[in-house]
């Protein structure tokens, strides 16, 4: 099944979190990533859902969502038309003998190093998923000891904004 990013403008009030993602769950979609977070606009959160689902239930999904009345738009964000990136915070053990290539590797993927102990670097990387998976593979051999990555979110390439058009349209 392919992944879907979908871009959800909501009203930022208690509970519409739970509701949406309680509609992807009645339908038995698995949400592989979710962020959330405010806007430009104080009353207006835009949600980032990723799913693998096929075309036809993301459809229905899709007009589902739309009949929440705190729901004000939903746009499919498409890779080639626009940007999408995470963060991941990975602790990585580091001893005299690795530290200086764990450091060199970190820098290959632009990523830095935002914390140093005796035993362990923490590297911070953002970028896109791909970018992501494949810093953390070559980190693996290393030993990950700890582990955080953002949700997926994304925004339209040029200038146009979905959250003005939704606020013109609500």
């Amino acid at each position: 099944m392919p992944k879907h990013t979908l871009s959800v403008l909501v009203e930022n009030k208690p509970g519409v979190l739970t509701r949406i993602a309680a509609l992807f769950s009645r339908r038995g979609f698995n949400i592989d990533s979710l962020a959330v977070g405010p806007t430009e606009h104080d009353d207006v959160s835009r949600m980032t859902v990723v799913v693998d689902v096929d075309e036809l239930p993301l459809e229905q999904v899709t007009k589902q969502l739309n009949k929440l009345v705190e729901v004000l738009k939903i746009v499919e964000l498409e890779p080639p038309s626009s940007v999408q990136r995470q963060i991941v915070l990975v602790k990585v053990r580091a001893d005299a003998s690795t530290r200086s290539h764990i450091v060199e590797t970190a820098e290959l993927f632009r990523a830095t190093v935002v914390d140093v102990a005796s035993d362990s670097l923490t590297i911070e990387c953002t970028g896109k998923v791909e970018k992501v998976q494949a810093m953390l593979g070559v980190l693996e051999p290393f030993g990950i000891r700890e582990l955080v990555q953002s949700g997926v979110v994304g925004i339209g390439r040029g200038p146009r904004s979905i959250t003005d058009r939704a606020l013109r349209s609500a």
